[in-house]
């Protein structure tokens, strides 16, 4: 491992919010894997290929107007050619036509697996939830294969029942 994987993996964990919120969908291409196991508590469903996970994210995200992710507190550890990574996220939806509101504010975490890839550091699966949200849920409406599920999810309890990957990879 180098200091420089580390770099590679910050690069792809940001270039994730970057190509949703431009609505560069090929740019998953540089994010996820081409078998990419992508379950989004805050979209109600799951994905196990990057052409489906690219298609829900491009149809649920054109009923917006607009909308903001922001990734922090990155936490990763490299193993040889897989690597795991935790990061916090912040999401601002717009959409103005939703009665009671045009803002949902939602916050949240992502629990990632990573491989070494011929192309570079790439997401094999990714784990996201909800940890809290205001504004108006009407926001994120339900379009295709995403019902937008407003459950919050406790970090800790993840975590005690062995169901991070980050936890995991730091503890062996």
């Amino acid at each position: 491992m180098s200091d420089n994987d580390k770099t590679d993996i910050l690069e792809v964990m940001n270039l994730y919010a970057f190509a949703l919120d431009a609505r560069q969908w090929d740019l998953f291409d540089h994010v996820f894997t081409p078998d990419v196991h992508a379950e989004f508590g805050p979209a109600g469903t799951g994905w196990n290929d990057i052409e489906t996970f690219k298609k829900g994210f491009e149809s649920f995200h054109a009923t917006l107007d607009s909308h903001q992710h922001t990734m922090m507190g990155h936490l990763i550890r490299v193993d040889r050619d897989r690597a795991y990574a935790f990061s916090y996220g912040n999401w601002l939806l717009i959409r103005h036509a939703a009665e009671g509101g045009s803002t949902w504010n939602g916050t949240g975490w992502y629990d990632d697996e990573l491989v070494r890839t011929a192309d570079g550091w790439r997401i094999s699966s990714r784990i996201c939830m909800l940890q809290g949200w205001s504004g108006n849920p009407l926001v994120p409406e339900p379009n295709g294969d995403q019902n937008p599920d407003m459950n919050l999810n406790k970090l800790h309890e993840f975590a005690e029942a062995g169901k991070l990957a980050y936890v995991r990879a730091i503890q062996r």
